[in-house]
C-alpha cells in the first residue's frame, strides 16, 4: 500500500491502521512520517506538487514490491481565502497544485502498473467543501470539486480494468488542518475514527463516500438549495481565518 500526506492528520491514522505485521507501507510525505509501525515501511520524504520526485518514488516502490493493492492519494493543504483579492490567487495556485494535481500525479504514477496487473484501489480523499462553494475557502472548495471530478474520469477511464476508483468525502475531521478554525464544526470526527470508516469504503469499492453519514446528509441538502438560498445562507456562515493555513503534509 501507498499513503500519501502520511506525516499527520489522517494520513497518518491511515498508516496506523494499515500497518500490520506482513504489510509492506510506502509513506509520502514532505515531514517524517510515523515510526515504530509494524510492517516492512518505506518513507519517501516527497512533496506530492514534486511530479519528478513523485514518479522516481512510485518507480522505487513498484521495482522493489512490484504494483501496490491500495494507494492512497491524501496529501492536502487548506487555506482561508477571499476570492475578491488579487492576492488570494496566489494561495488559489498552490492549494490545486497539492489538492489537484499532486492527487492525479499521486494516481497516475501507480495506475499503469495497476492496470498491468488487473487488480488494486486507487483512493483519493476529497472533501465535503467540495460540493459548493464556501465563502472564504473558495481554494479549498475549488481543489475537492475538481479532485472529485479527476477521480470521477479515472474511473470511467479505467473500467473493466481490474483497478477500482474510491473517492473518499470527508466532512470536518480533527486534524492540523481544520484546528485553525474558529467556529463550531459539526460532526467533528477524530482522524483515528476517519481512518475506520475511510478503510471501510474503500474496501467496499464505493465510489464516493462520504464520511460520516450525517455530513452525506448535510452534502444532499446542500446540493439541492436553488442558489439564491444558498447565497444567503454561506454568505453569513463563519469563515476560515485568511491568515492562517498549512503546509503540504
Amino acid at each position: 500500500m501507498v499513503i500519501t500526506g502520511a506525516s499527520s492528520g489522517i494520513g497518518e491514522a491511515l498508516a496506523r491502521y494499515y500497518a500490520e505485521p506482513d504489510a509492506v507501507l510506502g509513506l509520502v510525505s514532505r515531514r517524517p512520517g510515523p515510526s515504530a509501525l509494524p510492517g516492512h515501511v518505506v518513507n519517501y520524504s516527497v512533496d506530492v506538487s514534486d511530479e519528478h520526485a513523485l514518479a522516481a518514488a512510485a518507480q522505487d516502490f513498484i521495482a522493489r514490491f512490484g504494483a501496490p493493492d491500495l494507494v492512497i492519494a491524501n496529501a492536502g493543504i487548506s487555506a482561508g481565502t477571499a476570492s475578491e483579492l488579487l492576492e488570494d490567487v496566489a494561495k488559489l495556485r498552490r492549494v490545486l497544485e497539492v489538492n489537484v494535481i499532486g492527487l492525479a500525479a499521486t494516481l497516475a504514477a501507480f495506475a499503469p502498473a495497476m492496470r498491468a496487473a488487473g487488480r488494486g484501489t486507487l483512493a483519493g480523499i476529497a472533501s465535503v467543501a467540495g460540493f459548493r462553494g464556501l465563502a472564504g475557502n473558495g481554494a479549498y472548495s475549488a481543489s475537492k470539486a475538481a479532485a472529485r471530478i479527476w477521480m470521477e474520469s479515472l474511473r470511467a477511464e479505467l473500467h473493466g480494468s481490474g483497478v477500482s476508483v474510491v473517492c473518499v468525502c470527508p466532512g470536518y475531521i480533527d486534524t492540523p488542518l481544520t484546528r485553525v478554525n474558529t467556529f463550531r464544526m459539526p460532526f467533528l470526527m477524530s482522524a483515528d475514527e476517519a481512518a475506520l470508516r475511510i478503510a471501510r469504503a474503500i474496501a467496499a469499492r464505493r465510489r464516493v463516500a462520504v464520511i460520516p453519514w450525517q455530513m452525506a446528509l448535510v452534502s444532499i441538502v446542500l446540493r439541492a438549495l436553488p442558489g439564491s438560498i444558498y447565497d444567503r445562507l454561506a454568505a453569513r456562515a463563519p469563515r476560515k481565518p485568511r491568515n492562517r493555513g498549512q503546509s503540504p503534509i
